[in-house]
């Protein structure tokens, strides 16, 4: 296992209960029984907060944590961009990512391939938030 995914799993700074929510959604892994809750607040269209717990392993820990980074102060629209540019990559590989997300890079590449799910996992948790309503 790469030492930047672990680094980048410890930063825990989203890692919580974040009591005045808007949106609340929650993700099993069927295949290993992982479990992520995420929940945001929204005003005007905007990700105000985000927090997530999960019981999971670390790699779902670390796009957990990268991927709540980058929300934070982005709108429904960017957002939405944002999940189908990584969804896209990590699953077809057909083009770059933007420099905004080179980031992921760690995560989101062919090593951890056999990781997909876990990867994806907080992804599919926020497109499971229905910001769009």
């Amino acid at each position: 296992m790469d030492l930047d995914i672990i680094k980048i799993a410890s930063d825990t700074t989203n890692n919580k209960i974040l009591k005045d929510y808007t949106h609340r959604s929650k993700y099993k892994n069927k295949t290993c029984g992982d479990i992520i809750e995420m929940r945001v607040n929204i005003k005007k269209n905007i990700i105000q907060d985000i927090g997530y717990q999960t019981k999971s392993c670390v790699y779902c820990q670390a796009s957990a944590s990268l991927i709540s980074h980058k929300l934070i102060k982005k709108s429904k629209n960017k957002i939405n961009y944002l999940l189908k540019n990584l969804i896209d990559y990590f699953e077809n590989e057909i083009k770059p990512l933007p420099k905004s997300l080179n980031k992921f890079n760690k995560l989101f590449n062919k090593k951890n391939i056999s990781r997909k799910n876990c990867v994806l996992m907080p992804l599919i948790a926020i497109k499971k938030l229905s910001i769009d309503e």
